[in-house]
């Protein structure tokens, strides 16, 4: 039999994640925020960042005001303006964004070097040696954010804990303009009482199946052995396996190059025809430009891409030289990848641009998102 050891990069028996001081900095609806800063007369009315709903526009962002009527980033305009009659859709001034982000990314530089932008409002700081602030995470958290407020005019909603992981949800937990800190005796705790679906690579397919296998928190998902995941998600197991117990080895990154941005979905019905995966496509194009957009990346596309997954989960990739997204292109993509398959049963269709080396944007962000 072959050790355990030898399959798998974590033993269950390792220590976590070794002892770090991470900060997770995500600023609070930053476009919208920016042109409520810029237009007082904005704030307190539901208010949208994106495309006009008659050209076939999507969210790229909103504030909470519009968050209440169930708007969110990536919403088609014209979907977002049925639920919110009132709302009002301004365009995007990328420009100025990255102007208010460069003034940001100033700030956390003047606390560590270790800082991993993830787009142009949010990155990750690691401050474990850090002398400001007497050496404390939280200080300094603290003092970014009111920094942050005051010389910039936005606010930001931090998470302090010894992973990117766990710094991540908690950066969530208190927002807007929220602080949380999960010290390194209480991470198992946190951990163990999240839903399954906050773990990174869990949307809503996985989630779903997780849920039918009788496990919806971090706390039932230790339950399950490591070799029991593996076989039920293959690699991924072993990834739900540390996460679910707070174990995340990875260091801050800084200055990291993005070399592509995409979405995907994976369908609970699986895509039978290829104009069933046409249609969808065309969705997910939408969605692609609302991204390249948030993170500032028209500039740098060099190349189009579709991705698909069939029923018995064999994929392929199409690519063809572009600088835009286009979608007549796309589709053209997408049938060469379909014609690849004699009877072919679609679970999983992405679509993305890949960037020229040297003119893209800092930073990583969850490229394929299911479900996105």
């Amino acid at each position: 039999m072959v050790p355990v050891s030898s399959i798998f990069p974590f033993s269950p028996g390792s220590t976590a994640s070794p002892l770090r001081k991470i900060i997770h900095c995500d600023c609070d609806c930053f476009y919208a925020s920016v042109e409520m800063r810029d237009d007082p007369a904005l704030r307190g009315r539901p208010l949208a960042v994106g495309g006009q709903p008659g050209q076939r526009g999507v969210v790229a962002a909103c504030n909470y005001e519009a968050r209440r009527f169930g708007v969110h980033s990536a919403m088609p305009s014209a979907l977002a303006l049925r639920k919110c009659p009132a709302l009002l859709i301004v365009p995007p001034a990328m420009d100025k964004y990255r102007a208010v982000s460069r003034q940001i990314m100033a700030i956390y530089h003047d606390y560590t070097a270790e800082v991993e932008p993830l787009s142009l409002d949010e990155a990750y700081l690691d401050v474990t040696q850090t002398e400001r602030c007497r050496g404390s995470a939280t200080l300094m958290a603290a003092e970014i954010r009111e920094r942050v407020r005051m010389s910039v005019g936005v606010t930001v909603s931090a998470g302090v804990a010894p992973n990117k992981f766990v710094a991540k949800i908690a950066s969530d937990w208190n927002k807007p303009d929220g602080l949380y800190v999960v010290r390194p005796h209480e991470v198992d705790a946190f951990v163990a009482a999240l839903p399954v679906r906050k773990l990174f690579g869990v949307g809503k397919v996985t989630a779903a199946r997780l849920e039918k296998l009788g496990v919806t928190t971090c706390a039932e998902l230790r339950e399950w052995p490591l070799v029991a995941l593996h076989g039920e998600f293959g690699v991924f197991g072993t990834r739900l396996y540390e996460l679910s117990r707070g174990i995340d080895m990875r260091p801050v990154q800084a200055d990291r190059e993005r070399k592509s941005v995409s979405v995907e979905t994976t369908y609970v019905t699986d895509l039978r025809t290829y104009d069933e995966c046409a249609a969808e496509l065309v969705h997910l194009t939408q969605l692609l430009d609302a991204r390249i957009a948030r993170v500032g990346a028209a500039s740098a596309v060099c190349k189009l891409f579709v991705k698909l997954r069939f029923a018995d989960f064999q994929r392929t990739t199409v690519e063809c030289v572009g600088t835009a997204t286009h979608v007549p292109t796309l589709l053209g993509l997408l049938e060469k990848g379909f014609a690849r398959r004699s009877q072919p049963v679609v679970r999983l269709l992405g679509v993305g641009v890949r960037l020229e080396e040297g003119l893209a944007p800092n930073g990583q962000y969850g490229l394929f998102d299911e479900g996105a």
